[in-house]
């Protein structure tokens, strides 16, 4: 009975790990992340109408058992449009972070292994961008190059690459003089080599969490300009674009706004959980 008692204390401590370990907040994000994956792959897994179909007779249906998500002003099934517009929305996250990355880290590199001049050239290019707002930036450049999904991605990419370019080149600074940076020279590695292969993938590894949080944020941000009508054409199922559409009508029929809105937030939320729950294991918080 005496071992039992103070057993007792050990499995509560043990199942309370173990209910710390699974965080209902990380696995909910996981989870809808992974809808959204099978959702831009396979929308027919989903979907159970064409997302551009027509039935005028439908227009304006609350959401009930025929439409989950209702129907807009032309007929067309808000759920089947919101599913298919995944693939869109996502492509523009992923493609618009991977240019701003791209963009951040020649302008790091540029800048924390050039000299002096080429160091104080490229802060004096990233205090000009700062200047104007991520979402004035991109305004610009799809005002100068007009609308669509390309200029869109490019735009957004462009609008987010200053505040990458600003944290690569201080992980950059942070690492160059490093311990194993220091034997790859003195084994008379090669700079490129050194570059590829030591300095940016530990600079770069912080920096993963960021990226993760930055897809959220592009997608909110080229939402914004479809709203706009910047992006892509109506009756194009991309959640901003539907934004866009359902506007007028939003006093008398407010699902057209609603659950394009609350997947464009559920999508941020979730990027956003999964960054902290990447960082926290990272820098070892977690068991």
């Amino acid at each position: 009975m005496s071992q039992l008692i103070l057993d007792r204390p050990q499995l509560s401590v043990r199942v309370q790990r173990r209910a710390h370990s699974l965080r209902l907040g990380p696995t909910l994000a996981a989870g809808f992340l992974l809808f959204l994956v099978l959702a831009a792959l396979a929308p027919q897994l989903f979907a159970y109408s064409d997302p551009l179909a027509i039935v005028p007779h439908d227009a304006f249906h609350r959401p009930g058992a025929a439409h989950w998500f209702g129907t807009d002003q032309s007929g067309r099934d808000i759920f089947s449009r919101v599913i298919h517009g995944t693939r869109q929305s996502l492509l523009i996250g992923l493609a618009a972070t991977a240019i701003a990355m791209s963009i951040a880290i020649v302008l790091g590199l540029l800048g924390g292994l050039g000299g002096q001049r080429t160091d104080r050239s490229v802060g004096w290019l990233l205090e000009v961008l700062f200047a104007f707002p991520s979402l004035i930036l991109a305004l610009l450049f799809v005002a100068v190059f007009g609308s669509g999904i390309g200029p869109l991605i490019v735009a957004t990419g462009l609008g987010g690459a200053p505040g990458y370019a600003r944290m690569v080149r201080g992980q950059v600074l942070a690492v160059r003089n490093a311990g194993y940076i220091e034997a790859a020279r003195a084994l008379g590695h090669p700079p490129l080599r050194i570059i590829r292969r030591q300095l940016l993938p530990n600079a770069m590894r912080p920096l993963i969490v960021t990226m993760t949080m930055g897809v959220g944020q592009a997608i909110v941000w080229a939402s914004a300009l479809s709203f706009l009508g910047l992006g892509a054409r109506p009756p194009a199922p991309e959640w901003g674009t539907m934004l866009s559409m359902g506007r007028d009508f939003i006093a008398n029929a407010w699902w057209l706004t609603f659950f394009p809105g609350l997947f464009i937030v559920l999508t941020t939320l979730s990027t956003t959980v999964a960054g902290r729950y990447l960082q926290q294991r990272l820098e070892g918080r977690l068991s």
